[in-house]
């Protein structure tokens, strides 16, 4: 028969409608739609990312430093090449008079800002206008944040540092605010001038200094990179960082391609999952398709032939469900767009992405191809005898080797197409590792719950009997719901644990230990009086003092960082500026693994301390040399030893601890925490920073549990979004069950039939079936349970490196959902059965 034929055939069969193959889209287009709309939704927001990159940076290109400002040879050699646009950035403390004060993000703008787009100021007014002083008072827009944390209007008064301004609008939107990166504090935009009045910067402050490059055009973007390539080469050592229009925030843009990748996995798992639906209507296909395959046979098609039609028949049908995922996969973008555009910090460009759809039909169909050919391929050695009967014991031999190739080569080129499309191959590779060994593992339990009810004494009554007898018969569901509804429920409970455990370590805490205050930018004359005001107002605070700047590594080795291969896990440690310190001894909350510390009064050639993750991760080893740039000043130091720290416990550390003869002279702050013992409460940690932003109002404070609480509302949003893409998976083992139920209907209903005749009552009937549900539900939900909780383990103690905490209250309710979900869906199901009328069924056979 040739392919043409073959076509011809299953075109002809598919007329009479589709059967019992509606589950099978349905599994088919959710994981389909899952993956796609993920996919392009994180494509839209990049390519809105490029698209307003140049309004987003307030240039075509930017120059940050810390500590300092551009030098008048860094300035006119960028200003000869662009219109120049500085803005300065910093945390300060906003105060209402004497009353409360507030944490803010500051910054300070240029007259003409923003040079591109538009801020949003309410009541509408000009920038420049609101900004400007009056009777010799400055102006600010705050957010309303601010306003509502101090009880402020618009035209009332504020302090921050030794100024007092005046509100005169809220500020509702900046062009250039994703360029900034995200604070701690609700923003409080000022002119420069009014900075300065401020008094807050001043030697080693962290004030960090952006300028933007306007170039004429706009250029391209070769031109673009020709001028970072140029600034970098006249000025070897500025230590500034650069970004430029197409690539504003590199750790945003590894945040997102992350987040995407784990939905995506999400998603593969429903359509794993939705594979054992695949597997179930292929099988319930072969049943229904008993006649027009026997008559094929019998007027002499081939086994070959009889498969190459049911497949034929089958991959048709995948595609109407691989068209429906891909419609709702890609309209996803322009949903989200239309409904909340308008309250998406970031810019969309809603597209039809190719190479999404693309990866969204590949693994569609590789997954209709891999479940459905064992099943199908078995069609090819039965008899036409047993085509023809119907009420026959399934056979469960393998089917032929060619066809158990066929699923393999296409599992394969799934897995492979999953790692390959990763940004992290190696989390790919373990989340795929770990979708097999978990439907093993499954395949590997139904098999034993079988096995067991197999070998069961024939003991108890007669509904406990029928019912471990429907276990192991044959075509028992147990396979199909503990496959589906098993690995649903071990998704859902590793994702609900992952969330539980973050959240419970953002609120461990140690009483005396763990700080309740970090205090920034106590500069070093100030210091002996903060002391003595911390002594009086926090007398039993433990208090930790370390000196603090910033700097950027340049260079590992001799090989400058641009052409450094970190590991994915220290790759972070090489973008943009880092914290560091110095020190005589091993700071708290670190462990030397390696090497020994500098012995106090130390001056020889600088030396380094480096956290043993990021050194492994760059390649360093004890002996070898970095170049750091601190103050516009290029460091080089030896390696001297490396540390294990523990950050989870709060306390000051740093990835760079040098020798203090490294900066001998240097301008810097000193970094101040304050840990409250056990039984102080809330009013007296805000009383502190009431009195601190009177006495100090140049240092700020910030205070660990409200830093803590803004994390935490943030892990509450991601945690949203991937419990509704493992709501998916769940959805799709739902689907299963249901499909399942309704492929076994026939042979359920045959045997309700001979039980009825043999004189088994309804009741009888009812019992069993509960019993039966009952016992899979259980069996699925203590494997979800088991699976869920080693997989959320997994993730947290290797991959987070935090300390995992077994929820039992959230995991339990998961379990008896699954457990109700199960009962119900098959009870449903049996209610249906036990309505028909025994006669109507024997006319049939």
């Amino acid at each position: 028969m040739r392919f043409s034929a073959v076509l011809r055939f299953a075109a002809r069969d598919l007329r009479g409608g589709l059967g019992g193959l509606r589950v099978f889209i349905a599994c088919i287009a959710l994981g389909v739609a899952a993956i796609v709309g993920v996919n392009s939704l994180s494509r839209s927001l990049g390519e809105g990312l490029t698209r307003e990159g140049r309004v987003i940076l307030g240039g075509d290109a930017s120059f940050s430093l810390i500590h300092r400002e551009l030098s008048d040879a860094e300035r006119a050699f960028l200003g000869a090449r662009g219109t120049l646009s500085t803005v300065a950035t910093m945390r300060g403390m906003a105060r209402a008079g004497d009353g409360e004060a507030a944490l803010v993000e500051v910054k300070a703008v240029e007259p003409g800002w923003p040079q591109l787009g538009q801020a949003t100021l309410a009541p509408a007014m000009d920038v420049e206008a609101a900004l400007a002083p009056k009777d010799g008072v400055y102006g600010v827009a705050a957010e309303a944040a601010l306003l509502d944390r101090l009880g402020l209007r618009i035209g009332d008064a504020l302090k921050l540092g030794e100024a007092t301004l005046a509100i005169r609008a809220v500020l509702v939107a900046e062009p250039d605010r994703l360029g900034g990166g995200i604070g701690l504090g609700p923003r409080l935009l000022l002119a420069r001038q009014a900075l300065d009045a401020t008094g807050l910067v001043q030697p080693g402050s962290l004030v960090r200094w952006t300028t933007r490059v306007l170039m004429p055009g706009p250029p391209a973007q070769a031109d673009v990179l020709v001028l970072l390539d140029a600034a970098k080469a006249n000025f070897p050592e500025a230590g500034w960082e650069t970004r430029e229009r197409s690539a504003i925030s590199p750790d945003f843009t590894r945040s997102l391609e992350r987040f995407t990748e784990f939905l995506s996995l999400v998603g593969l798992a429903s359509l794993i999952v939705g594979g054992v639906g695949v597997a179930n209507a292929a099988q319930g296909f072969v049943e229904r398709k008993r006649e027009t395959l026997a008559i094929l046979k019998t007027i002499g098609a081939s086994g070959g032939e009889v498969f190459a039609l049911a497949m034929a028949e089958f991959l048709a049908v995948a595609l109407i469900g691989v068209a429906i995922g891909l419609g709702i996969g890609a309209a996803a973008p322009f949903a989200v767009d239309r409904l909340f555009g308008d309250l998406l910090p970031f810019p969309l460009a809603p597209a039809i992405f190719a190479r999404e759809i693309a990866l969204g039909a590949f693994y569609g169909l590789m997954t209709a191809l891999a479940f459905s050919t064992p099943s199908l391929g078995r069609a090819h050695d039965l008899k036409v005898t047993e085509l023809f009967r119907s009420l026959i014991e399934r056979r469960g031999s393998w089917p032929r080797w060619r066809y158990v190739a066929l699923t393999g080569v296409a599992a394969a080129l799934l897995a492979g197409a999953a790692i390959a499309a990763s940004p992290q191959k190696s989390v790919a590779v373990w989340a795929v590792a770990a979708l097999v060994l978990a439907m093993a593992l499954l395949r590997a339990v139904a098999w034993a719950v079988m096995a067991l009810a197999r070998r069961a004494p024939p003991r108890g009554p007669v509904e406990w009997r029928m019912a471990v007898a429907s276990l192991h018969r044959p075509g028992a569901l147990t396979p199909s719901i503990l496959s589906s509804l098993g690995l649903g429920l071990g998704v859902l409970v590793a994702l609900t644990l992952v969330d539980v455990s973050l959240r419970g370590q953002l609120r461990q805490t140690q009483p005396g230990k763990t700080p309740s205050f970090y205090f920034l930018d106590v500069r070093s004359p100030e210091l002996p009086g903060f002391r003595a005001f911390l002594a009086q107002k926090a007398p039993d605070a433990g208090i930790v003092e370390v000196p603090m700047m910033r700097g950027r590594f340049m260079k590992i080795g001799d090989v400058p960082v641009e052409r450094v291969h970190a590991k994915e896990s220290a790759a972070w440690a090489l973008e943009g500026d880092r914290g560091i310190t110095f020190a005589e001894t091993e700071p708290e909350g670190s462990e030397l693994v390696a090497g020994a510390w500098w012995p106090r009064g130390y001056d020889g050639p600088p030396l380094v301390s480096l956290e043993s993750e990021v050194a492994d991760g760059l390649g360093l080893k004890l002996g070898d040399s970095v170049t750091v740039n601190v103050l516009g000043r290029n460091v080089a130091a030896q390696v001297a030893n490396l540390r294990k720290v523990n950050w989870r416990s709060f306390a000051i550390n740093f990835v760079m601890v040098f020798s203090p003869n490294a900066f001998t002279g240097a301008p810097h702050t000193v970094l101040v925490s304050a840990a409250f013992p056990a039984g102080v409460g809330a009013g007296r940690e805000l009383a502190l920073a009431h009195d601190l932003a009177k006495a100090y109002p140049a240092v700020v404070s910030v205070r660990v549990s409200e830093a803590l609480a803004q994390v935490e509302q943030l892990v509450g949003k991601l945690a949203t979004a991937i419990r509704a893409a493992s709501g998916v998976a769940l959805l799709t083992s739902v689907l299963v069950l249901a499909g399942a139920l309704s492929a076994n209907r026939r042979a359920r209903l045959g045997d309700a039939v001979i039980l009825k005749i043999l004189g088994a009552t309804r009741r009888r009937l009812v019992a069993a079936f509960l019993i039966e549900y009952a016992l899979l539900g259980s069996v699925a939900a203590l494997f979800g349970l088991l699976a869920g909780a080693a997989a959320a383990a997994g993730i947290v103690i290797f991959v987070m490196k935090l300390d995992f905490a077994f929820a039992a209250g959230p995991a339990f309710a998961a379990a008896f959902g699954a457990l109700t979900l199960t009962v119900a869906l098959g009870m449903a199901g049996a209610w249906r059965i036990l309505g028909q009328k025994p006669a109507a069924f024997l006319r049939e056979l």
